[in-house]
């Protein structure tokens, strides 16, 4: 397996292992006879090119494909084909780490402006005249 590019970092292959089952799904009797499904492991706390920002960041996103061993596990069997399930689990791995790669911006405390306080107050009154003006039902027998 050779390195996977992933944006500005590439991510050495002796971190990725692969290993291959059956696929599930139709494929008639070629499915009993191929291992076209691909598990891909990437031992990402290996990877020193790795800043401890960056790592949690990619913990976070792939929280849920982590295995026992702190593995993140990607599965593809979208394909019939060996090597094609083999590239898009590569791809989901690469945009998994160019992802995390991504500072999220911090959220910065903003206030009502006047207008929308405004606008919401007149909203409150049309609703609070709509319902006044309803009044009481006489009954006249």
């Amino acid at each position: 397996m050779e390195d996977l590019p992933c944006g500005s970092l590439v991510v050495p292959a002796r971190l990725l292992s692969v290993t291959f089952a059956r696929a599930s799904g139709p494929g008639g009797q070629n499915v009993n006879k191929v291992s076209s499904k691909v598990d891909l492991r990437f031992a990402f706390e290996e990877m020193a090119e790795l800043t401890g920002e960056v790592r949690e960041r990619l913990r976070n996103l792939a929280k849920n494909l982590i295995d026992a061993e702190g593995r993140i596990a990607v599965i593809s069997q979208k394909t019939r084909d060996q090597k094609m399930n083999i590239e898009d689990a590569r791809e989901k791995v690469s945009a998994l780490v160019r992802a995390s790669l991504i500072r999220p911006k911090t959220r910065r405390k903003t206030r009502p402006t006047l207008g929308s306080k405004l606008r919401r107050l007149d909203g409150k009154k049309q609703t609070s005249d709509r319902k006044q003006a309803r009044g009481k039902v006489s009954r006249d027998d």
